[in-house]
């Protein structure tokens, strides 16, 4: 099934199903809202999948992104992990870094949750002195996730993938992580891709919980980047386990993969500036690549080898707060 939430006026949209192709959508009848669906999942999902056929039918009106929410514009909480082993071990040998002693844990932070941004929205931020970043990830919405859960339940929790923006401030992070805290200046509220889908949408390219496709990138009209998504060093189920261990999950957390992100880098291009610019010191002796100016555009999307649609892009434009 897919989903996408188009504005109503209220805070949480109106919860519509979307056609196979991205071409139709329909406003459920079984739910209001996606988090409405996802609280009461296992009772809606056939009437939820009734829908679908229907729209895939073609019952139902053309899909008009510019017209959606995030699919899930707010949620109970936003966990996002360095899951990509190449992307750390850019960063420590661009900057001299120690490795981080995870002790076999996975690197994982809690952000902001109570927006998500819309995927065409403009995002107002404060300052180009802060180092503006993109970072292009995939993520995935959750069924309450029990305490102590291990990955073989984990991932029967696992109930839509979305594709994420997590913006990032460079100049804020290099200083708050040295607190020793977490990150409040660095990492403003995210974005979403318009459609969320459940993970048979992806068919064989959602395996090992990870999603077997590459992320397309584009800074203002050029190809940055097109990782693939697959090679993570841990799946979304162990993350999800990872995350559950001395806490339940909500219905409706969101957690993310961290910045795809490939050893063959040289070939696939990167997902955010900041593993560029890392490439730039290693090879060069310094980074050339700026970081994003007021005005600058991202686009960035995952489709199937077909080029078939699946979650729809995010393009925004970065302006002055």
């Amino acid at each position: 099934m897919r989903f996408a939430t188009i504005d109503d006026g209220t805070l949480d949209g109106r919860l519509h199903l979307v056609s196979r192709d991205n071409l139709l959508c329909a406003p459920s009848s079984t739910a209001l809202t996606l988090q409405s669906a996802l609280e009461d999942w296992d009772t809606l999902e056939p009437a939820l999948r009734a829908e679908y056929d229907a729209l895939n039918a073609g019952k139902g009106s053309q899909f008009d992104p510019l017209r959606a929410r995030a699919p899930l514009p707010r949620a109970w909480q936003w966990l996002d992990a360095s899951a990509y082993n190449s992307h750390g071990e850019l960063m420590q040998t661009a900057f001299n870094l120690a490795p981080i002693d995870t002790r076999g844990r996975p690197l994982m932070y809690q952000g902001m949750s109570d927006r998500f941004h819309a995927p065409f929205a403009n995002v107002k931020l404060p300052s180009e002195q802060d180092g503006i970043d993109f970072e292009a990830e995939f993520g995935v919405i959750l069924g309450a996730v029990p305490m102590g859960a291990d990955a073989i339940e984990a991932r029967a929790r696992i109930r839509l993938v979305v594709q994420i923006n997590d913006w990032s401030l460079r100049a804020l992070g290099a200083v708050e992580m040295k607190t020793g805290f977490g990150w409040i200046n660095a990492k403003p509220a995210c974005s979403m891709a318009p459609v969320a889908v459940t993970p048979d949408e992806l068919g064989q390219y959602w395996r090992d919980c990870r999603v077997d496709l590459s992320l397309v990138v584009d800074w203002n009209g050029k190809r940055f980047g097109a990782a693939n998504g697959y090679p993570m060093s841990v799946g979304f189920d162990g993350l999800i386990a990872h995350a559950a261990y001395s806490r339940d999950l909500a219905t409706g957390t969101v957690l993310g993969s961290g910045t795809v992100s490939n050893a063959n880098f040289r070939e696939v291009g990167s997902s955010c500036i900041a593993e560029r610019r890392a490439i730039e010191t290693i090879d060069h002796g310094a980074a050339s690549t700026d970081f994003m100016k007021f005005g600058d555009r991202v686009r960035m999307e995952a489709t199937l080898p077909d080029g078939s649609p699946l979650f729809g892009p995010i393009d925004q434009q970065v302006v002055k707060a």
